[in-house]
């Protein structure tokens, strides 16, 4: 049997099986609907929202599932912050600093291992390495793995926030800016920053796919502990999306170009970039997250009294890993 027909069955096992696992956890009343999040930077949550496997597991229990649309860890994390939904994709090192500030959420499910950030230019600026930045306009979401990752590049120049000009902007309008001349550099995401490549020719002048931090699924802790059964019911969909994923990769590239209007040759450069093959959450994520965390400890973005690597114990819940890879 093929290890994506193992991983299919495992996950409709998971599905017809719950809660199973869970079921000495407390319960709560279970509530009318489930508020998740789809991304375009989450091929995954993308796929599952197209063909409906969450809401075809949770239609016996009657309970409706409700899609918000994040354009940003920023906007997730703060969509979570705020009870406006439940579950919701971001980077790894974006949700331990939102998790560092205050924001009550454990990560569950890796949706993507991606390279999903890279500093970019256009072909005229003469910008060639980090250090050029200096002085220069770079557009740039805060809270965010491309913030994050802009910080670590400075910081590996001797360079700060402080000597850039950062212009804050959600990251289709960063593309924009790029495009118009209106900043010098961008911290890029997919998939704008593969049709910037593709379509304008524009430059990744700074690429360290180590430095992309794991693409989590995050979990609103109340909401993880009232209904641990209806998590695993999420997670199991998830599974047998990124099963189909896998098994389907022209579906997955489809959807993504229905979702984003962006032509197959600037999904297929996304989709190149994006690991889908390991799911679990633990020690992978952890000490990647961890270096994010203490570089920019360094650079004085978490205090400096910070336990960081419990920071990231206290984010990464691995109780809910997929059956499939236990």
């Amino acid at each position: 049997m093929s290890a994506t027909r193992r991983l299919v069955l495992a996950a409709g096992l998971a599905l017809a099986t719950l809660p199973g696992s869970f079921g000495q956890m407390a319960r709560a009343e279970d509530p009318k609907e489930i508020r998740l999040d789809w991304a375009t930077y989450n091929p995954v949550g993308l796929l599952l929202k197209e063909k409906g496997f969450l809401e075809e597991a949770l239609a016996p229990k009657g309970i409706k599932v409700r899609w918000v649309q994040s354009l940003g860890s920023n906007k997730a994390l703060e969509y979570l912050n705020a009870g406006a939904i439940d579950v919701g994709s971001a980077a790894g090192a974006a949700a331990l600093v939102a998790r560092i500030n205050g924001n009550p959420i454990r990560a569950i499910y890796a949706f993507s291992r991606p390279e999903w950030t890279a500093l970019v230019t256009r072909k005229d600026t003469g910008i060639a390495k980090p250090a050029d930045l200096k002085g220069k306009r770079v557009a740039v979401t805060r809270g965010t793995d491309p913030h994050i990752f802009l910080i670590r590049a400075l910081q590996g120049a001797g360079l700060t926030e402080k000597d850039a000009k950062l212009v804050l902007l959600q990251h289709a309008d960063g593309r924009t800016a790029l495009d118009r001349g209106d900043v010098d550099a961008w911290a890029g995401l997919d998939p704008m920053m593969a049709a910037a490549e593709i379509e304008n020719g524009d430059v990744l002048f700074y690429r360290d796919a180590a430095a992309n931090t794991w693409g989590l699924l995050d979990v609103r802790e109340a909401f993880a502990q009232a209904h641990p059964d209806l998590v695993q019911v999420v997670i199991a969909a998830y599974e047998r999306a990124r099963a189909y994923a896998l098994a389907n990769p022209q579906a997955l590239s489809a959807s993504l170009v229905a979702a984003t209007k962006l032509p197959e040759p600037v999904i297929a450069r996304q989709l190149e970039r994006t690991d889908l093959s390991q799911p679990t959450i633990g020690s992978a994520q952890a000490e990647a997250i961890k270096a994010a965390g203490l570089a920019l400890q360094q650079a004085g973005v978490i205090p400096s009294n910070t336990d960081v690597a419990a920071a990231v114990d206290a984010l990464l819940d691995s109780r809910f890993n997929p059956v499939a890879a236990r």
